[in-house]
């Protein structure tokens, strides 16, 4: 079997346009691959894609529950999924984009443990975390 690839990752989120703007803005996710509405169901998604082909699905449920974090070892300490990480060329022209487009930074970039890479964690206007990656 060939190795699979990367397609998407899916957030459930509380406002599905307000998320949607924000990642169409901070990450130039202008592309809507899918979008879905079932009704009955209180659902809708939208699936977003960058000019990379970098995928996130963004799924409105209403009456979801939202999953918070403090910082990364906080995430680390809930079992599953907690933030996804991106490869930025510029770390601190990265962070200040999502902060412009309204998310807040948990940890301002710093060297990371091999040489030569850089990270920072930023939160989502929902709160979800998200890590940058510069590798020189």
């Amino acid at each position: 079997m060939p190795l699979p690839t990367v397609n998407h990752v899916g957030l459930s989120v509380a406002d599905l346009d307000r998320t949607s703007t924000f990642y169409r803005t901070a990450l130039g996710m202008t592309e809507v691959v899918e979008r879905v509405e079932i009704p009955e169901a209180g659902v809708r998604t939208a699936i977003l894609q960058a000019d990379n082909g970098l995928r996130i699905e963004l799924i409105e449920r209403c009456g979801s529950s939202t999953q918070e974090f403090s910082d990364p070892m906080d995430g680390a300490g809930t079992q599953g999924f907690f933030h996804w990480a991106l490869t930025v060329d510029d770390l601190e022209q990265s962070v200040g984009a999502l902060v412009d487009a309204g998310g807040w930074v948990v940890s301002p970039p710093a060297d990371g443990a091999r040489p030569g890479v850089r990270f920072a964690y930023v939160k989502d206007p929902e709160g979800n975390l998200l890590e940058l990656i510069r590798e020189a």
